[in-house]
């Protein structure tokens, strides 16, 4: 990838003459050391993260109280569960181009707190309908935080933690699991609405990224706000020269921030077309297979309690998965990993299927959590790096909106094969099949490990 250029000014101010060296924006990152900055900006847009793993699956949990409280079947209670994510799509396109045009912190900060508000008064919702529309709203409201998440973390790291820093940022989504599983359990008697609630509350959140997480100085520099992304890069341990003006892959007129159409153009329309292949596929196998996984447990012959038990220790196993693929890819780049996890993970999901024994079960569902869940630990890096900043964002927002697509068609899909008795085996395969597809559509993009930003 060509990079975004800066000019290091020499005494007065003045850019390099003929023959002098620029440097990318990259660069500050090449040796910057890792700061008490970053470890609280890791912390807060971790807790974000595990807001949004919360948000999603905190009323799968809850389900059956949900179906009893509105009178609705389970082809409704997947659409009420679905509700968070349809609404997540359009707000997630919306999003991230707002966020390559006024910033990654100011979209962060309104996303969460809006969304805190809508949740808060969902869990006070008279009917059926009202709950899916402030669903939906919420989702709306999310999808903000969620599309940007990555990509602002990937614009604050040094350059050689990038890789592994960031699948660290991925754990998120099985403390979140836990935490939807804990919650349901101590208060989940109490009604799906003191879920709901809890949901709005941490909304709060707001104010810890408000306080930790600096702007991104790539998207100050990429604005032309020079002496503000110096201040952040300072801030964050990089010894910048006052006066240090970037040049913006803009001003060449190739790149325009923001602008969703510039995605399907020149050498991005192929790395879009199989990224959007791989976040749909991808998200289907992972997805498809969680919302129900209780239910199919249940047809097995496990208890509810039992059930969800299996889950948190299934989430439990996702950890040592995204901790083996963060060392590995910062040693074999993204590719060699994420290939031979998503591969596993078919692998193992297919031996889920057929497992004739509590103990097969066992093995290999924590054999998928694992792969599966490091599969996308590494994905989620390097679907945030095929961009330059002035679409980094907008990129992101349509990986998401593929993801939330297949978050949206899963449930109510495997739920009406469910209805029809389509079996416990054949369900599993048919998920498995497009965790085939994420593979084959993965192979060909472009490797980013040790590249900067551009």
């Amino acid at each position: 990838m060509s990079a975004m250029r800066e000019t290091v000014p020499r005494a007065g101010g003045r850019p390099p003459g003929a023959g002098e060296q620029a440097r990318t924006v990259g660069y500050w990152f090449e040796a910057m050391p890792f700061r008490k900055v970053h470890l609280l900006a890791a912390t807060a847009l971790f807790m974000a993260f595990v807001i949004e793993s919360w948000e999603q699956l905190a009323l799968v949990y809850v389900s059956g109280d949900l179906g009893s409280a509105f009178g609705i079947d389970e082809g409704a209670i997947g659409w009420a569960l679905s509700a968070v994510a349809l609404g997540m799509i359009p707000g997630s396109l919306v999003w991230g181009p707002v966020s390559d045009r006024v910033g990654r912190r100011a979209v962060c900060l309104w996303s969460l707190a809006a969304y805190g508000v809508i949740a808060l008064v969902s869990a006070f919702s008279p009917n059926f309908t009202v709950l899916m529309v402030t669903r939906f709203l919420s989702g709306l409201a999310l999808a903000g935080i969620y599309t940007v998440t990555f990509p602002y973390f990937l614009e604050l790291l040094p350059s050689r933690l990038r890789g592994r820093a960031a699948v660290y940022l991925s754990i998120g989504w099985p403390i979140g699991v836990l935490l939807a599983v804990a919650v349901t359990q101590l208060v989940g008697g109490l009604g799906w609405h003191v879920v709901a609630v809890a949901s709005g509350l941490a909304g709060a959140w707001v104010f810890a990224i408000r306080a930790w997480v600096p702007e991104s100085p790539y998207w100050l520099a990429e604005r032309g706000r020079h002496a503000e992304a110096v201040a952040v890069l300072r801030r964050l341990g990089a010894d910048v020269p006052e006066g240090t003006v970037f040049a913006s892959a803009a001003d060449t007129g190739t790149v325009r921030a923001g602008r969703p159409l510039d995605l399907f153009r020149g050498r991005l329309l192929r790395v879009t077309v199989l990224m959007l292949v791989v976040n749909f596929a991808f998200n289907w196998g992972y997805w498809g297979l969680q919302t129900w996984l209780p239910t199919l447990l249940q047809d097995k012959g496990l208890s509810m309690s039992a059930s969800l038990g299996f889950v948190a220790l299934s989430a439990v196993f996702m950890i040592p998965g995204y901790v083996s693929a963060s060392l590995l890819t910062g040693r074999y780049g993204r590719r060699k990993v994420f290939l031979p996890y998503v591969a596993l993970a078919a692998v193992s999901g297919v031996a889920f299927a057929y497992a004739d024994s509590l103990t097969g079960m066992y093995v290999a569902n924590f054999a998928l959590s694992f792969f599966c869940l490091g599969a996308w630990g590494v994905w989620n890096t390097w679907n945030g790096e095929f961009y330059p900043t002035a679409l980094r964002a907008t990129g992101y927002s349509w990986a998401t909106a593929a993801q939330l697509g297949a978050t949206s068609l899963a449930p109510s899909v495997v739920g009406y094969l469910l209805a029809r008795a389509t079996g416990y085996s054949s369900t599993i395969l048919f998920i498995m099949a497009f965790l085939g597809v994420a593979l084959l559509c993965a192979a060909p993009l472009p490797e980013t490990e040790g590249k900067d930003l551009e």
